[in-house]
């Protein structure tokens, strides 16, 4: 039986616009539990899992074996590369964007990126990797994607002023339909964007309109990375939690119960 989405597809004629979004509801987050328990998955890079869903999110962005995706700024640690790499290493593509050479100060990770792929061939021998930085370069073929993902980069993005010019590099690299799966800490509704900017927390409502004004349209959003414990009042920000603790020994057992931060994670269609 046609889910309601499927029929309203359907009946406008909008396949080819609709069909991740249809696709996206039909997986499942079980689908991604033997990665998540393979053996190569670093002991950092699993403790996270509690506070990241990576299973619950994947699904939710609809993440099929025979992807093309792109992950921006997957840097050395690769928490989703883990995952993602050997899901789609028979029958699709895992495309790291990662660092060009304009910020050197990044340049001593990607390079320990690059070391990675090249000493782990069996998992990682087929991940392509890019340049990203904006729109200076492109992420991949244009509309070869079949999804984009980005985690915890939008402040970035809009403190650099880099934030349509990246959004843009997004929209040319996916497919008519491809979905772009952002997730991100998400800001108080009782600031303004700016007063809590130097924070490292972006307003929902305004990481959505900045990204539907570049052309996306927003197909759904998930409260699976939500942390109703996160109070967003830290003198250092969101860096006060964990895993930064930037604060070191000072409260670090209040922060550890806190968990990391609360965050938003959104669906967008390319239309």
């Amino acid at each position: 039986m046609k889910t309601v989405i499927q029929t309203v597809c359907t009946l406008m004629g909008y396949l080819a616009f609709c069909g991740n979004a249809a696709l996206a509801e039909s997986l499942s987050p079980a689908t991604f539990e033997p990665l998540l328990a393979g053996a190569q998955r670093s002991p950092g890079n699993v403790a996270r899992d509690p506070y990241r869903h990576p299973a619950q999110t994947l699904a939710f962005f609809g993440i099929r074996a025979d992807s093309t995706v792109v992950e921006i700024l997957p840097g050395s640690g690769g928490y989703y590369m883990e995952i993602l790499a050997p899901w789609l290493k028979e029958k699709g593509l895992y495309i790291a964007a990662n660092r060009d050479d304009s910020q050197p100060q990044y340049l001593p990770d990607h390079q320990k990126l690059l070391q990675r792929l090249k000493d782990e061939p069996a998992l990682y021998g087929k991940v392509m990797v890019t340049q990203f930085r904006a729109d200076h370069h492109p992420i991949a073929a244009p509309g070869s994607a079949d999804a984009v993902i980005s985690f915890r980069n939008l402040h970035n993005w809009m403190d650099q002023n880099e934030l349509e010019a990246s959004l843009k590099a997004f929209y040319l690299a996916l497919k008519p339909g491809g979905v772009l799966g952002i997730v991100d800490h998400r800001g108080r509704t009782d600031q303004t964007q700016a007063e809590q900017a130097a924070s490292g927390y972006v307003r929902q409502d305004v990481a959505v309109a900045l990204i539907e004004r570049v052309g996306f349209q927003l197909d759904a959003s998930s409260e699976v990375n939500a942390n109703p414990k996160d109070t967003k009042d830290y003198a250092q920000g969101v860096w006060t939690l964990p895993p930064s603790y930037r604060l070191k020994d000072i409260d670090r057992e209040k922060y550890r119960d806190i968990g990391e931060s609360d965050r938003f994670t959104l669906r967008f269609i390319k239309r």
